[in-house]
């Protein structure tokens, strides 16, 4: 059990003979006054003044904390959706939270992520357009000791493990097989209906590692369907006003379209515009597959406009990094296997739309998560995930893209999983999962 460490039984920092009797006998020599000080009020000297008192895996009983959300572009649903679930998670643990618009831009992204360590933001969460600036917001986040986590973009086979012990967590929903469900729902259909035929891609920013990975799970589909067939794709940037216009040049070049696959949600709403706009009846004459599961996709299943969509709960994502950055702000520190992880899609039709539609959109104001149970810092012992989260296998995320020249595997993710702390990791969060994530809110 995590023992706890409450500041307010901390001795008097502000004595000058407290100070001084306090580095000496935590062996701080040649350490200023003033640096000592200034850790007074973060878990480092916390976790000094414990190992003095012999309590180790010690964390700071103090609440609150400053934090903000670096979001990729507000141009998306997706990203609102994430925002809320964010200030749902900062809320419950009673942190100060800013939200900044990054305009799918990473390297305003990056001068965003230097202006909040000015403004003394001590834990930063990324939604990052791509991995350009990656490294960058590593290297500041390590010289100034602000953690921060990321998200769908980022640089492959560039890992936390090399970034420093900052970079907490890099977490994604595990999309090869997400991807790939949804491409089945669209392809069965297909062929239900008309026994095969034309599919088109519309996909999102090119080279990003997430559009990536969703092209090889939707490609891998199209091997169990020989009588579909993949005939052109177009990138629609994510969102829905460059996904329509992708759609009406797709429509252009192949008007016998039965089936998109779009790859997210808003892709999906700007195929569906373009559709109709050429007199096709999405759900009817065409069938579409979306990504993500924001509350439009989940409306447009319910329409019959779009077939499915891999639900990873936007929500789910915002909250789980909030609550990750709590942790390590308060003392929690992570294994290995948890700097890198994944969670588990629902491949969603209108078979499993309602209690989706009753939690996640239709809600009003009951939160779609127990938060503070999301915690570890909160719930030592009972912390639920509220998902099926497990350790990421690189092998899996990033397979296909090429390795940078001499790159190896990071020491601690290869030991991980060959002495089997990674399996380990896995079965316990298993074990720990108690709230169904298509189940009811638990606090309903």
């Amino acid at each position: 059990m995590i023992k706890r460490l409450d500041p307010r039984q901390f001795p008097d920092y502000g004595d000058k003979r407290v100070v001084d009797k306090h580095m000496a006998r935590l062996d701080t020599h040649g350490v200023p006054r003033r640096d000592f000080l200034a850790l007074a009020s973060a878990s480092a000297i916390a976790s000094a003044t414990a190992t003095w008192l012999g309590y180790p895996a010690v964390a700071v009983a103090q609440k609150g904390g400053k934090m903000a959300h670096l979001m990729m572009t507000l141009r998306l649903e997706y990203v609102a959706n994430a925002d809320a679930g964010a200030k749902g998670a900062a809320g419950a643990l009673g942190m100060a939270i800013s939200s900044v618009d990054g305009q799918l831009d990473s390297e305003r992204q990056l001068n965003q992520f230097e202006q909040q360590i000015a403004a003394g933001s001590q834990a930063i969460m990324v939604h990052a357009p791509g991995g350009g600036s990656i490294k960058r917001i590593a290297q500041l986040a390590n010289e100034n000791k602000v953690w921060f986590d990321n998200t769908w973009g980022t640089l492959p086979w560039f890992t936390p493990f090399e970034a420093g012990d900052y970079y907490t967590m890099y977490a994604v929903p595990e999309e090869f097989s997400a991807h790939r469900g949804v491409t089945v729902e669209v392809l069965k259909a297909v062929k239900e209906k008309f026994g095969g035929g034309s599919v088109v891609g519309v996909t999102g920013v090119e080279g990003n590692s997430t559009d990536l990975i969703r092209s090889r799970g939707r490609d891998d589909a199209f091997k169990d369907f020989p009588e579909c067939k993949l005939v052109g794709e177009l990138p629609g940037k994510w969102n829905r006003e460059d996904s329509q216009k992708a759609m009406e040049d797709l429509i252009s070049r192949f008007p016998d379209i039965r089936g998109v696959v779009a790859q997210n949600d808003d892709v999906a709403d700007g195929c569906i515009a373009a559709l109709r706009a050429a007199g096709m009846r999405p759900g009817e004459d065409v069938f579409l597959s979306g990504a993500d599961g924001t509350s439009g996709g989940a409306e447009m299943i319910e329409q019959g406009r779009l077939l499915a969509t891999s639900a990873n709960v936007p929500a789910y994502m915002g909250a789980l990094l909030t609550t990750r950055l709590y942790d390590v702000l308060h003392g929690w520190q992570p294994r290995a296997p948890e700097r890198l992880m994944n969670w588990r899609s629902v491949t969603m039709t209108k078979a499993n739309l309602t209690n989706y539609l009753e939690r996640y959109v239709n809600n009003g104001d009951i939160a779609p998560f127990d938060y503070k149970k999301m915690s570890k810092i909160e719930h030592p012992d009972d912390w639920d995930p509220q998902a099926e989260l497990f350790p990421m296998d690189i092998d899996l995320e990033w397979g296909g893209i090429p390795k940078p020249d001499g790159w190896d595997y990071p020491k601690d993710y290869a030991q991980s999983r060959e002495n089997g702390e990674a399996q380990a990791v896995k079965d316990e969060y298993a074990a720990h999962y108690k709230t169904d994530f298509f189940g009811p809110s638990p606090m309903k």
